[in-house]
This record gives structure tokens, sequence and C-alpha cells, in this order.
């Protein structure tokens, strides 16, 4: 059968179209395939300003909140959608945007916080070194802007670099409920 255009012509071999140009032909970009996040897109904005996921974490359970630690202004879970098992947010408990709008008790206790994540998770995971830090407002890649959040993303010599959470898919070994109870027993041994 010969081939046919968009109008059901026949077509000669110089007016074939190249297959790479078609949609869904693979280039030179990797994807990230991540269907559970369509739940937290499809939602758009609206939820969050109703209801402040870390605003709302305190209230429920350890379990539940996915709360790895409780401290006196500030607190750590586990990031609902992680770059890699065991990424740990610190959150203050006030409803703040940015880091300067923090007090100093926040900022220590967050400080001190952050580093007792990094010995717990060295301790149960073996990990190899850290990611660390904080999207400040939307433009900066903040998921939640309005309210302080610093990411501890414990990081493998085996899991190459940064390019695999943009741009593979990464194995996530670990089930969040199997992760809390680890890092939480281990935080409160």
């Amino acid at each position: 059968m010969p081939a046919v255009d968009g109008s059901g012509s026949p077509t000669t071999d110089a007016e074939l179209v190249d297959a790479a140009t078609l949609p869904g032909v693979p280039d030179e970009f990797q994807r990230l395939w991540t269907p559970h996040r369509m739940a937290y897109i499809s939602a758009g904005r609206e939820p969050m300003e109703k209801t402040c996921p870390f605003c709302a974490a305190p209230g429920k359970s350890d379990e539940d909140g996915l709360i790895v630690a409780r401290g006196k202004t500030a607190y750590v879970l586990l990031n609902l959608f992680p770059y890699n098992s065991g990424h740990l947010l610190v959150c203050p408990y006030r409803h703040i945007a940015t880091y300067d709008q923090a007090t100093d008790e926040e900022v220590a206790e967050i400080g001190a916080l952050t580093q007792r994540g990094m010995r717990v998770l060295r301790a149960v995971s073996n990990c190899d070194g850290f990611n660390l830090g904080m999207n400040q407002g939307a433009i900066a890649g903040a998921g939640v802007d309005a309210h302080l959040h610093q990411h501890i993303v414990p990081r493998w010599a085996s899991d190459a670099n940064f390019f695999p959470i943009i741009a593979k898919t990464k194995a996530l070994p670990q089930l969040l409920g199997d992760v809390r109870r680890t890092v939480s027993e281990a935080w409160n041994a």
C-alpha cells in the first residue's frame, strides 16, 4: 500500500515526513513520568490556600502526618513526593513564608532539627551526602510557597548526581510509612 498524506492522496518519497519529527518519538530530552502527582496538580492551588498542608500535619497523628519528630517551634516530616527515600522536610509550626520572617528561636531549632535529621538519615540509610535547601516563593520553585520548609534529601554515591531527580525515574525502595517508622525510631533512640 503506498504512503498517503493528510488528505489521503498518495505521496512520493520526497514528501515523506521524517519520523523523528513526529510526536512521541524519542528526542534528547528524558521524561520523568510521575502520574501519582496528578492528584496534586489537578487540585490546583485552591486546596492549599484553604488548608496549608504544613499547618495541618501537626494536628494529625505522627503516622498520618508522616511526622518524624516534633520540637518546640518546628517539626520534621517526610516529603509526600520524595526525591529519594528518607527525604525530610523541616517546618516551623508558625505559618510564615520565608526564612527572614523566622524568629531567632525558630532559626535555631530548624538548624538543630536539620543537623539531627542528617545524623539520623546517615545512621539508618548509610547515605553518602545530602542536598539541603529552601525554595523561597513560587518563582523559586516552592511547591508550598506560603509555609517555610527546608528539604533534607539523602544522597548515595551510587545514585549518581542530581540529574536522576529531574531526568529519570527514581526507585524508592521503601513505603513512606516504613521510612517514617524507621527514621522516627532512630530519632527517638
